[in-house]
């Protein structure tokens, strides 16, 4: 973002220091149900995504690991899980994995669900309460277009990896084919925001949902953000055709 001054939301140009506050709105409307939301902007198919993420990201005994924007502590749960097993196996301290979100909303309604095991932070990914070269991997999954400032949360996860730390990012993106992006452009525009109004009584949320994936950056663009920040090693791996891409990095 060249002009910090203002900040996208949707297809909308805001003042930057709007940003934070009309996001949190967006989602104190949505968290009971992100879950199902997820759903509506996936087709079902995030759990399958979140599945691959879990499964890169490949979590062990001992490790700090930050979920980020992680909310109802979908993906969390999934780490747990297999570190739980990694632990069995190997021994060891279990790992720490805390989920961090900047909506007190997301996290009352993880923390509902009953998730043993995981640590709950209300914190901003652009200025997080943790010390520098403090934890092993950062994942942030459907939350970093969300953010007022991309490459100072960037440069914030970058911050708190420990050397040879990972970073993951899971985000909707731009298809690869003309004809995929056109139907999904269809889907969204003109059925998620009146499944929103059905479901929720509100179609607003969903329709900002769907515009602020329109104005995120392509995956090549996005990738060189990630190196810009400081990440070595960077790639991206595309789902569905690219209409949600995986993004990582090291800290070199």
């Amino acid at each position: 973002m060249t002009d910090t001054t203002t900040a996208s939301f949707g297809f909308q140009d805001i003042p930057a220091a709007e940003k934070a506050a009309r996001v949190r709105g967006v989602f104190d409307a949505v968290a009971s149900r992100y879950d199902l939301m997820n759903d509506f902007m996936s087709g079902g198919l995030h759990r399958a995504w979140k599945d691959a993420v879990a499964a890169r990201l490949n979590p062990q005994p001992g490790e700090r690991i930050l979920d980020l924007a992680g909310g109802t502590g979908d993906l969390a749960r999934r780490f747990k899980k297999l570190a739980d097993a990694a632990q069995v196996r190997r021994g060891g301290p279990p790992a720490e994995i805390i989920v961090v979100d900047i909506n007190a909303e997301m996290i009352a309604a993880g923390r509902e669900r009953g998730l043993d095991g995981l640590g709950w932070s209300v914190g901003d990914a652009e200025a997080l309460p943790f010390g520098s070269a403090s934890c092993d991997a950062y994942v942030i999954s459907f939350g970093i277009r969300n953010v007022t400032d991309i490459p100072k949360a960037l440069r914030e996860a970058r911050r708190v990896l420990k050397p040879g730390g990972r970073f993951l990012c899971l985000e909707f993106s731009k298809p690869t084919t003309g004809a995929l992006e056109a139907i999904y452009d269809a889907w969204s525009f003109q059925a998620i925001p009146p499944i929103g109004q059905m479901v929720t009584g509100d179609a607003a949320p969903y329709q900002y949902l769907v515009e602020s994936i329109r104005r995120f950056p392509d995956q090549s663009t996005f990738r060189a953000m990630v190196a810009e920040a400081g990440f070595g090693r960077t790639g991206v791996t595309n789902f569905a055709g690219g209409i949600v891409a995986l993004h990582t990095g090291w800290a070199v």
